[in-house]
């Protein structure tokens, strides 16, 4: 396997490399051919070696290039670990990354930038990979700060425009801002362990106690945690993923289902030996996580724009999956990433496909009627609405549910928040499908040029709803009969190092009970909220002037953003301008530099005086310098 699974992420680098370098004289076809190719080819790959991998005892491959860093005591190899949790996230990265791909050829077909779009994206695989199939911390930090930097890219991409900029921007900083964490938690793991290779921390961690109160390991994990808030847009640093809309909708979707965003649950998945030693860390991740689930939920009820709902509610599902990993579910939450990966790439390719045939209208309220022009799209977006709405037999279903049983178990109040959270997906989602499909055409001229999106964007969206469906029987629960056959083949690499494990019980009364629950609150909303928008917004209007203080605080997304502005970045900025004039302009440039040069001219002026090219002011000059001197030494 060595000679060959480092062509996994090396083969999206050299797209990259050649859609940025020559994709532009080569032509849009070799760049689709190239861009789209060594993906595909990436995923096969990947498939072939997750098989080996499936075979060799203890489902674990720890491949070895060579030694990467030596210095003092530390000592970082080059190389990849690829094991059940590696392996899956490896084949959901490249497998969904080669649809949007595909997707991508026809979404971009009228662009300029189509090479320089396809060279990021490209790009943007290689980092995801490196960061997923590192053996060690550094290598993983390498893809974790690569996908930083393609994310800016790729959400700028319209660099012509205001908008696309400031968003890439805002997302380059608040990443920065969470990774600062991420180094400190490293760090930190190296003074404890005096190793960054992740297999030999989780190894000495399996001998470790459970830290009791607040301790070196709770502060390393909290650390690393900020780091996760920051990739995977948790509170408080959330607010950039709404804004990254403004890129391309292939874009949002390779960001937003299965890349970029599910890093920071990655990562905690990778080290759950060590966070589950940290109680407080653990309890701190599924209140964080059941907060923002809620909190994006609530605001995605009102919003009119068709990708800024679905930016809130991938917050609200990432929310869920931090509840899971913080209520000691790790392979549910997992879980979630894996179903989470097909519907949501499905709602935004859809979402695009829906936005192509309006001309680029993304406005809610100017759509509607679609269901019979586009139904293709319908029906896909309709398997995934299902899904994400946790409706029986579909994917979202079986993690979704697993994820609010374990939160009860953890405490009532986390499953509560959970419930409400699912109580407003179902609403929302509703919402967006009856507004976008049903009822009257809002803008008839846009309606009447509407059409079907071509086969390079509709074949991905059967692939990924067949996946949307599927994705969900690799964890039925024991209480309906299953084994949740996805905790059983996550074991060894969740568990890797530690001596002992617990069992997690499961009451099957409570189990269906909960589920029984949140199944019908789903379903209730749902049908609430299509009923409320299935006839256009005359009801929902009616419902807004009722309250309109609630709606007008959910429509401006709490005021978050002003608050951020207002009481956050507006006094950095004062404070810079403060240094920046003080120490930069009067200290370092007035007092550092311009005052010797211009004591230097004075002299200089001065000195220009005394030459006035007369011999015999020199003569004289020269006799009163030899009469000082005499004084001087005779004195």
């Amino acid at each position: 396997m060595q000679k060959i699974a480092w062509l996994i992420p090396i083969l999206p680098l050299f797209g990259a490399a050649f859609n940025g370098l020559v994709g532009k004289k080569a032509g849009k076809k070799a760049v689709s051919l190239v861009g789209v190719g060594t993906v595909a080819a990436s995923f096969l790959i990947a498939l072939w070696v997750f098989f080996a991998m499936k075979e060799t005892p203890g489902h674990r491959l720890d491949l070895v290039y060579g030694t990467w860093m030596a210095t003092g005591s530390l000592t970082v190899p080059f190389g990849l670990t690829i094991d059940p949790l590696s392996g899956t996230m490896m084949l959901v990265v490249t497998g969904i990354s080669a649809l949007i791909h595909l997707y991508s050829v026809g979404y971009m077909a009228d662009e300029d930038g189509y090479a320089r779009y396809f060279c990021y994206l490209n790009l943007f695989v290689f980092f995801m990979l490196t960061l997923v199939l590192g053996s060690s911390l550094p290598l993983l930090f390498v893809g974790w700060e690569g996908v930083g930097l393609c994310s800016y890219l790729l959400i700028g991409y319209a660099f012509e425009t205001e908008v696309a900029p400031a968003a890439g921007l805002k997302a380059f900083l608040f990443n920065r801002t969470g990774d600062m964490g991420m180094a400190i938690g490293m760090m930190a793991l190296f003074a404890m362990f005096g190793t960054l290779t992740i297999g030999d921390i989780l190894q000495q961690a399996g001998h470790m106690p459970t830290e009791v109160g607040f301790g070196v390991l709770t502060f390393t994990t909290l650390m690393l945690f900020v780091g996760a808030t920051g990739k995977s847009a948790q509170i408080p640093l959330y607010l950039w993923l709404p804004d990254a809309m403004a890129g391309p909708t292939p874009v949002s979707a390779l960001i937003h289902a299965a890349t970029m965003v599910t890093s920071g649950i990655y990562m905690i998945c990778r080290l759950a030996p060590v966070f589950s030693l940290a109680p407080m860390t653990m309890t701190t991740i599924a209140w964080v996580g059941g907060l923002t689930a809620l909190l994006a939920a609530t605001i995605g009820l009102v919003q009119r724009d068709i990708k800024k709902v679905l930016a809130y509610s991938t917050v609200s599902q990432l929310g869920y999956m931090f509840l899971g990993l913080g209520s000691a579910g790790f392979a549910a939450g997992f879980f979630h990433v894996f179903t989470h990966a097909w519907f949501k790439a499905l709602l935004f390719l859809g979402a695009g496909s829906v936005i192509h045939a309006m001309h680029h209208e993304q406005d809610l309220f100017r759509m509607g009627g679609l269901k019979e022009k586009l139904p293709i799209t319908f029906w896909t977006m309709l398997i995934a609405t299902l899904c994400i709405m946790g409706i029986p037999g579909f994917s979202g279903f079986f993690s979704k549910d697993e994820i609010l049983y374990l939160a009860f178990l953890k405490s009532p109040a986390l499953w509560a928040i959970g419930l409400v959270a699912a109580c407003c997906t179902a609403f929302y989602m509703a919402r967006l499908m009856a507004l976008a499909f049903l009822g009257e055409p809002r803008d008839p001229h846009a309606f009447e040029h509407a059409h079907e999106a071509p086969a390079t964007m509709t074949f991905p969206l059967l692939v990924l709803a067949v996946g949307a469906v599927l994705a969900g029987f690799w964890g039925i629960p024991k209480v309906l009969g299953g084994t949740f056959a996805i905790d059983h083949w996550l074991e060894s690499a969740l568990t890797y190092g530690r001596v002992e494990t617990e069992a997690v019980s499961i009451h099957e009364g409570p189990a269906v009970l909960l589920m029984g629950i949140s199944v019908a609150a789903a379903v209730g909303f749902g049908l609430f909220g299509w009923s409320l928008y299935k006839n256009g917004t005359e009801k929902s209007e009616r419902l807004a002037a009722k309250f309109p203080g609630v709606h007008m605080i959910l429509l401006n997304k709490y005021f978050l953003d002003e608050l951020v502005e207002g009481y956050l970045l507006r006094p950095a900025r004062w404070f810079g301008n403060v240094l920046w004039k003080l120490f930069d302009v009067i200290i370092i440039d007035g007092i550092g530099v311009n005052l010797p040069g211009a004591l230097t001219r004075v002299a200089g002026d001065f000195t220009a005086l005394l030459q006035t090219g007369r011999v015999r002011n020199y003569v004289l000059s020269m006799g009163l310098g030899v009469l000082a001197l005499f004084y001087i030494f005779l004195k």
